[in-house]
């Protein structure tokens, strides 16, 4: 009950911020975007600026500048999902040794 209490006080903080995934799993997103928070940030790191990720992407310039505000007042949670998803393919088939992963040309 106290991490749903927490959601909320997130969400009031930064409206257009919802939460969404199992409970061990929980992660925000911004609402309209389909995107996880980490998701956003990732496309502003890989375009370089805010102003090419949304000159580059479908996202407006209201969800690049939500999901780097949350991402500057939490940013442990995203850091971790962000090193989450850059984890190299060697560890991944060593964690999922049951699923084919293959390296991108």
């Amino acid at each position: 009950m106290e991490s749903l209490t927490e959601e909320a006080v997130r969400m009031r903080r930064f409206p257009g911020i919802g939460f969404r995934g199992a409970d061990a799993e929980r992660r925000a997103w911004v609402m309209g975007t389909g995107l996880d928070v980490w998701q956003i940030v990732e496309a502003v790191e890989d375009h370089g600026s805010r102003e090419h990720a949304v000159a580059e992407t479908d996202l407006g310039e209201r969800h690049v500048a939500l999901a780097l505000a949350y991402r500057e007042h939490f940013p442990d949670e995203i850091d971790e999902a962000l090193a989450d998803n850059r984890r190299p393919v060697d560890q991944l088939r060593e964690l999922y040794p049951f699923i084919a992963v293959e390296p991108l040309e």
